[in-house]
């Protein structure tokens, strides 16, 4: 049985807690209401990284947002690796822990260092599923799945994305992390209006929600957006942000930033203009 460990979890703007930052966090306590991590960052059974985590734990609440193990494998999840993220949180206690929709391993153990998009269809979603299961199980928590940004379509689909995660979410009842981000990445690229999915998601299962910066590079097709994480958020999707709250109601907010890392006052003025989002959602709900 899973369970739902964010009870109290506030609906607030965190930040991703990098190694750069870590010697400002551990000498005061800074102005963000929490943190997340990657979790295959502090697999490691001790060490300093640990033990950093382990006392800023008692300050922030935390989220785990795993990266390695490829929901999409038609070959299951490694199991071992189930065994090291389970004996993780068991220790940290995280109240959100959460993963991709997307591939990254081969039958034969290879790991692809990216995170590889999915055709939506009965297939996909019948391996998809069987693998939420079993790492919801193995857990021993419910588990919240990313919607990955796009850079093709598959001519071969059942569902489109939003159709796809909420049969995901009624057939094992994992929930959404929703990525602002991701959603208006894969919208542009592929000449959408990112508010027609935000509709047909199930908003309902969305526990948690990332926003993040992008990147366009040109190519001979024209322009494409990358989501690499690695500027400030950009303006349209500040306004989808807002567009998504209106829909949710206040959700925990997170700030990522992973390459180009900047300075910790960056990212927390990142931190508070999405803190001030959350703050205009509550002003409208009344």
């Amino acid at each position: 049985m899973t369970e739902a460990r964010n009870r109290t979890f506030p609906a607030r703007a965190g930040i991703g807690l990098r190694h750069s930052h870590l010697p400002e966090f551990l000498t005061a306590l800074q102005p963000v209401a929490w943190l997340e991590v990657h979790s295959e960052n502090y697999l490691a059974p001790g060490g300093p990284r640990v033990a950093a985590l382990e006392q800023l734990r008692g300050h922030y609440p935390l989220s785990c947002h795993g990266v390695g193990l490829s929901l999409g494998s038609a070959a299951g999840v490694d199991r071992a690796h189930l065994a090291r993220l389970r004996a993780l949180y068991d220790r940290l206690e995280p109240e959100l822990v959460s993963e991709h929709l997307a591939w990254s391993t081969v039958p034969d153990g290879g790991f692809l260092a990216d995170l590889l998009p999915l055709p939506y269809t009965r297939e996909t979603l019948e391996a998809v599923a069987a693998n939420v299961d079993l790492t919801q199980e193995a857990l021993g928590r419910r588990l919240l799945v990313e919607n990955p940004s796009t850079y093709l379509q598959f001519r071969e689909a059942d569902w489109d994305e939003a159709g796809f995660l909420a049969e995901l979410v009624r057939r094992t009842g994992c929930g959404l992390l929703l990525d602002v981000n991701n959603l208006y990445v894969s919208a542009a690229n592929h000449g959408d209006d990112p508010l027609t999915p935000l509709d047909r998601l199930p908003l309902a299962a969305v526990e948690e929600i990332h926003i993040a910066g992008h990147a366009r590079v040109t190519t001979p097709a024209g322009e494409l957006l990358i989501d690499d994480h690695g500027s400030a958020v950009a303006e349209p999707v500040w306004v989808l942000l807002a567009a998504t709250l209106a829909r949710t109601g206040p959700k925990p907010v997170l700030v990522e930033w992973d390459t180009n890392i900047p300075e910790l006052p960056i990212l927390l003025g990142e931190a508070e203009r999405a803190e001030a989002s959350l703050r205009e959602t509550r002003d409208a709900i009344g």
